[in-house]
């Protein structure tokens, strides 16, 4: 099997943060696909370049234990990790919403505090199908049906899809 090939604009992005000695972040969830990403990353640009995030939505029994399972990989591999948790869930309205909101919220804020401009996500293909198929589900017009974009600024942080293709 190959490994999965980065996209060039979003390379030439964290191309030219590293090379003016900015850090890039890397939000790992301990999903296969973003633990990829944090390997590939980290064999770009070594492990100093980067600092990596977990996002625990406490809405799951195991992952509080997952985060510490990337603490611990981060650890071996020498890059700064932090985990965010997220305690905003009140059980009202749309939960998948309500985090994604909370996810985007967080990251930003800890990138901004560690003055790391672009985070990178670990979105596939796959991913990418599938937001298209929910959207299509639900009725979603053009706009619900372009699917994830390569890239998209939000709270003042650049968020990137390295292997969204």
């Amino acid at each position: 099997m190959t490994a999965p090939a980065l996209d060039p604009a979003a390379l030439s992005d964290l191309d030219a943060l590293v090379s003016t000695g900015r850090r890039i972040g890397v939000a790992v969830s301990g999903g296969s696909d973003s633990t990829a990403l944090l390997s590939l990353l980290a064999g770009r640009y070594g492990a100093k370049a980067l600092s990596a995030a977990t996002v625990d939505h406490g809405l799951r029994p195991d992952a509080a234990e997952e985060a510490r399972k990337v603490a611990a990989l981060c650890a071996d591999l020498g890059i700064a990790h932090d985990t965010l948790a997220w305690t905003g869930w009140d059980g009202s309205g749309n939960l998948q919403d309500a985090a994604r909101r909370a996810r985007y919220a967080l990251l930003s804020d800890w990138a901004r505090d560690r003055d790391i401009p672009a985070v990178a996500l670990g979105h596939t293909r796959d991913d990418n199908a599938e937001t298209f198929l929910i959207g299509l589900a639900r009725g979603a017009g053009l706009d619900g049906l372009l699917g994830m974009r390569p890239g998209f600024a939000r709270n003042g942080v650049r968020f990137l899809r390295p292997v969204l293709g």
